[in-house]
């Protein structure tokens, strides 16, 4: 089974590149593993991976499970045209109680239960057929004699009176099927009459005159091992599945609706079986609502994050596996024991570039030159707090395997992700933002790496009103850092009731919206810390 890595929602460049990383790692030992990302990325990573010529990984809209990781009966459906008789036995092979009828392009046409098979044996018209040769020598287990035509429709008799009697009050037409035993007479009268169909029961043949006869006719001929009586009852069976009172607009479910989507249908419509079709409709088979609960979870691995609210929608019905992360411990568990790696470092790539040493795995160019890139921008290349010797001695050594320059290369980085022109405030702001639990409350951070603070200085109402939509509900304050890693500072943009938790944290004399603050770069060490210690005194 496949297993997704992929980093936390707003992608950053640490986020894909690990995702990338460690699951090129993984398949090199045998694993399949498929990266993916949660959200667009941002314009640095979309550098990065330009760069070294690397595809971003495919959108992942959700952990979810469903219906197709339901274990559905894949088996449990029938062609309309086939007999009463195929779909009662298939309900009895597959142990189920209704059958969904396609077509010969295997389109849902219909649904039908053992009620309806029931009510139309009990009730149903018996002296009509429409069906198929090829179903009524099924359905009797006969023996073809003579063949005509394909299609069989029309009125069922069985001969059950004395030859004279049959003569003068039976008119036989070609609308007719005669169900007969050895009774020469008889049978003479319905070739001569031209009938649709005679079936010859008792295991009987015909003389080679009256083959000949029905041959020159055109009378299609089945040969049956039974009495008349119960070839009669099994030529009705005979009938086409469709032919009888079918619903032929039955409740389904799409095979990629969600299983808690389908629980709540369950439970209001009431129904106890359900095709599953595609989006062409075409029926994949049959879900019984006792089936639900037996279902397989997507794994998956996460990178640069362990918190539930920064994952996949969806992440509780995951199975997360594996846990590879640099930051402090958050919300998420698990029901066992997963491997967990966390180390106090500036990235997770100088995680996983250790992982790639310890199981010596050779390291190809366009992998180290995507872990370098999470490095650098995660600790800004060198210039954050959140940097260690773990951090740079990683970085030197896939500069070399990558071929780059860091300084040259870490300036050309970070000047193509400062631009923000055309970027729109909601998208800047939602680009790298991240909630936080403070007790029953909630705090938000948005950081902006870019070296073009007069830009957003231009619009600084429009972020203000846009930071004071977010603070809704239990959050405190939602407060977006301007970082320009070159200056070495970040400018402060806050929601408009937050200025004294901003300048207590930030022991600010004064305080404005915009208030650039030196040093201040990194979110994990720096901002998060500062507003949580003033926050937690206030709730």
């Amino acid at each position: 089974m496949q297993t997704f890595i992929f980093g936390h929602r707003n992608p950053d460049t640490d986020s894909v590149c690990a995702s990338i990383a460690l699951s090129y790692l993984m398949n090199e030992e045998g694993k399949n593993t498929v990266p993916k990302v949660l959200g667009h990325i941002n314009l640095e990573t979309k550098f990065v991976l330009d760069y070294f010529g690397v595809k971003c990984p495919d959108y992942l809209n959700d952990t979810k499970v469903q219906i197709k990781d339901i274990k559905y009966n894949k088996k449990a459906f029938i062609e309309d045209t086939d007999s009463i008789l195929s779909a009662f036995s298939l309900m009895q092979q597959q142990n189920i109680t209704a059958v969904p009828l396609i077509n010969d392009k295997k389109i849902l046409t219909g649904f039908v239960s053992l009620k309806e098979i029931a009510k139309y044996l009990i009730s149903g018209d018996k002296e009509k057929v429409d069906t198929s040769y090829q179903n009524i020598v099924n359905s009797i287990n006969g023996k073809e004699l003579l063949k005509f035509d394909d299609e069989i429709k029309g009125n069922v008799m069985v001969a059950s009176y004395q030859t004279k009697t049959f003569h003068e009050e039976v008119k036989l037409t070609n609308n007719d099927i005669l169900i007969v035993g050895d009774r020469i007479k008889i049978l003479e009268y319905a070739i001569d009459s031209k009938v649709k169909l005679i079936v010859l029961t008792g295991n009987h043949t015909l003389p080679d005159k009256l083959i000949k006869k029905a041959d020159k006719n055109k009378v299609n001929i089945i040969l049956s091992k039974d009495n008349s009586f119960d070839t009669a009852n099994k030529v009705i069976l005979s009938n086409k599945i469709k032919s009888i009172n079918i619903n032929t607009k039955p409740i389904s479910v799409n095979n990629k609706d969600y299983r808690t989507d389908f629980i709540s249908l369950a439970n209001k419509v009431g129904h106890t079986n359900y095709p599953v079709v595609n989006n062409k409709n075409e029926c994949l088979g049959l879900l019984k609502v006792t089936s639900a609960d037996s279902y397989t979870k997507q794994r998956v691995i996460l990178v640069d994050h362990n918190g539930f609210s920064q994952s996949a929608i969806g992440i509780e019905e995951a199975e997360i596996t594996e846990i590879i992360d640099h930051h402090n411990l958050s919300s998420i568990g698990t029901n066992v024991p997963i491997n967990f790696r966390s180390m106090p470092v500036g990235c997770t790539c100088t995680i996983i570039y250790n992982m790639f040493l310890e199981r010596k795995i050779n390291i190809p160019k366009h992998i180290a030159g995507l872990m370098l890139s999470a490095i650098l921008s995660d600790t800004l290349v060198f210039k954050s707090p959140t940097t260690t010797e773990d951090d740079i001695f990683a970085a030197s050594k896939l500069a070399k395997i990558a071929k780059v320059d860091i300084d040259e290369y870490g300036y050309q980085m970070f000047k193509a992700a400062s631009s923000i022109k055309g970027i729109s405030v909601n998208d800047l702001i939602n680009q790298d933002y991240k909630s936080y639990s403070v007790g029953n409350h909630q705090l938000g951070i948005s950081q902006v790496m870019t070296m073009d603070f007069k830009e957003i200085e231009e619009n600084i109402e429009e972020y203000i009103n846009k930071l004071n939509e977010l603070k809704s509900g239990n959050y405190i304050c939602v407060v977006l850092f301007i970082t320009d890693i070159y200056k070495n500072g970040s400018y402060v943009i806050y929601n408009s009731d937050a200025k004294d938790i901003v300048e207590d944290a930030f022991d600010l004399k004064e305080t404005y919206e915009g208030v650039y603050i030196d040093n201040l770069v990194s979110r994990k060490k720096q901002m998060l810390p500062a507003l949580l210690e003033v926050i937690e005194k206030r709730v």
